[in-house]
């Protein structure tokens, strides 16, 4: 019975959603099915589904998203089912909790098409890995976005960083380490001695927006720390609180956060929106989807996928870099361009030893080279 009402709950919103879309009769041609966090989270499914819109705006095609009304492997299959039912030739799940629900619905619906970012189909025990040829896996260079954060901080004259990352999946993980990595580049560079850019290091264990993130962000910028890389969703939201209490910065993640506060100098970004077009532009107009089907993509700087905002929206003339004290467009540019042609390599894995993924200060200096940067674990 609680499962017919969360279905029927689900269908609800499905009708309401469509309700606006050209094409409506037949149900929405390319469908949106968010993860636990709303549409408007500043973060995946907010730069997923503005990928979609632009895309299908622009060609006139029908398009609306879905909210599931449980956050589970059921409940997103749920919401699947019911884009299908509704006409979905194309349906975009924006997250790693999507890859069980994908497993299943590739072969479920092998006429659909599925765009599945930041993450691979697997069973639920990882037994069996397969991506069938309807769908394109697309994940992201978090590494070389979290090196760009870590190198501008550094570069802009603060020893003292922090990072916040949620729980300790591939992608939060790439995103610390290319952090301190970028600390470590931007120190020699400035040929600062070993030990003197401190960076404490933290997992939350979610990705939750809670007085306990609030209070440990506030802890950190207490201790000395002048900014913490947010890396984990709504985490973020607890660290700005925390920042505009105690005069300190943040660093965003996933999308350009400088709208949301104040305190966010610069955001460590995939190009969620960008990439989706490619992937929609693939199957609607190149007849390229052979590009992308049945195997993982990675969108890095060679091709737009990661960075440093560089614009700022609604300012023609407007300078994204406005927030730091030294580091520059300029700047920037030369050490994106570096990563773009490969002169600058970012490692993206290292051995960890607790199953958790959480790194000992031990297991991130040795695996990662660091000696400018002395790292601390939370």
């Amino acid at each position: 019975m609680k499962k017919l009402l969360t279905i029927s709950l689900v269908a609800l919103l499905l009708v309401t959603s469509l309700a606006g879309c050209a094409g409506s009769d037949k149900g929405a041609e390319i469908a949106l099915i968010t993860d636990k966090g709303n549409i408007d989270d500043k973060s995946f499914n907010q730069g997923a589904w503005e990928g979609v819109v632009a895309f299908a705006e622009k060609e006139d095609i029908s398009h609306t998203y879905i909210k599931p009304e449980e956050a589970s492997d059921a409940g997103y299959l749920a919401a699947i089912d019911l884009a299908v039912t509704g006409g979905a030739e194309v349906v975009v799940t924006p997250g790693f909790l999507f890859e069980v629900p994908v497993y299943e619905a590739q072969t479920k619906y092998p006429e659909v098409k599925f765009i599945l970012l930041d993450g691979t189909p697997h069973t639920a025990d990882y037994a069996s890995n397969e991506i069938k040829d309807n769908v394109a896996s697309i994940m992201y260079k978090e590494e070389q976005s979290g090196f760009l954060a870590g190198y501008a901080a550094v570069m802009d004259g603060m020893t003292d960083l922090g990072f916040m990352g949620g729980m300790a999946v591939p992608a939060v993980q790439a995103f610390g380490y290319g952090f301190l990595q970028g600390a470590e580049d931007a120190a020699t560079e400035l040929g600062l001695d070993d030990g003197t850019i401190k960076v404490t290091y933290h997992y939350t264990g979610n990705f939750d927006e809670n007085d306990t993130n609030k209070a440990t962000a506030k802890t950190m910028y207490q201790e000395g720390v002048e900014v913490i890389f947010a890396a984990g969703g709504s985490v973020g939201k607890s660290v700005m609180s925390a920042a505009s209490e105690s005069d300190a910065k943040v660093i965003g993640v996933d999308v350009d956060q400088r709208y949301d506060s104040e305190t966010v100098m610069t955001s460590a970004t995939k190009g969620l929106s960008a990439s989706v077009e490619s992937v929609l532009d693939s199957i609607y107009n190149t007849d390229s989807w052979d590009t992308y089907a049945g195997k993982t993509t990675y969108f890095d700087a060679s091709n737009d996928g990661v960075g440093l905002p560089t614009v700022v929206l609604g300012e023609s003339n407007g300078d994204a870099f406005d927030r730091f004290e030294s580091f520059d467009e300029q700047a920037y540019n030369e050490v994106f361009a570096e990563l773009a042609d490969g002169s600058v390599s970012v490692t993206r894995q290292i051995e960890v030893e607790d199953p958790t993924g959480y790194a000992t200060a031990e297991e991130l200096t040795n695996s990662l080279n660091l000696e400018k940067v002395n790292v601390t674990t939370r």
